[in-house]
C-alpha cells in the first residue's frame, strides 16, 4: 500500500488499518511517525483486530514493548519515545522480535537509528482539515 489517503472517522481507519494488515509479512517493521493524537494506537488497533488479535491494543507509551499474538504472527507494537539510543533499542528486544519472525509497528522510530532496515514500511500521520479527519500517507 503506497499513498495519500485522507479518512473522516475511526471506521475508515479501520478499514485502511485491515486492507494494510492483508500486506504485513513475518519480520516486517512498520514506522509509525506523527504528532500525539494523530491515529497511529487507532491504526495499529485495526491492524490488530484484522489480524485476529485477541487483546485489546492501547498505547505502549509506558510499558515501551506490548506483544499481541495473532493468527499469522507475533504483532509487537513499539514505543521508543522514552529510549536514547541504539543500545535502548536492542535491550527490549529489538533483534530476537525480527529472528523470531515478529513484526515491529515502532513509534518514535528515529530513536532505533541505524537499527531500522531498509526495507521498514513508513506510515505517518497529521491531522486533517477537519478535527476529525486524519490524512495516513504510506510509504515503502
Amino acid at each position: 500500500m503506497n499513498g495519500r489517503y485522507e479518512v473522516g472517522d475511526v471506521g475508515q481507519t479501520l478499514a485502511l488499518a485491515k486492507a494494510f494488515a492483508a500486506e504485513l509479512k513475518p519480520g516486517d517493521v512498520v514506522c509509525l511517525e506523527g504528532d500525539l493524537g494523530s491515529g497511529k494506537t487507532t491504526f495499529t488497533q485495526g491492524v490488530a483486530a484484522a489480524l485476529g488479535a485477541k487483546r485489546p491494543v492501547t498505547s505502549p507509551t509506558f510499558c515501551l514493548v506490548v506483544e499481541h499474538p495473532t493468527e499469522r504472527f507475533l504483532l509487537v507494537h513499539m514505543d521508543l519515545y522514552r529510549l536514547h539510543d541504539e543500545d535502548d533499542v536492542l535491550s527490549i528486544g529489538w533483534e530476537d522480535y525480527l529472528s523470531r519472525g515478529a513484526v515491529l509497528f515502532v513509534e518514535w522510530p528515529d530513536r532505533a537509528g541505524d537499527l531500522v532496515p531498509a526495507s521498514a514500511r513508513h506510515v505517518r500521520f497529521s491531522h486533517g482539515e477537519s478535527e476529525d479527519s486524519r490524512v495516513v500517507e504510506f510509504s515503502p
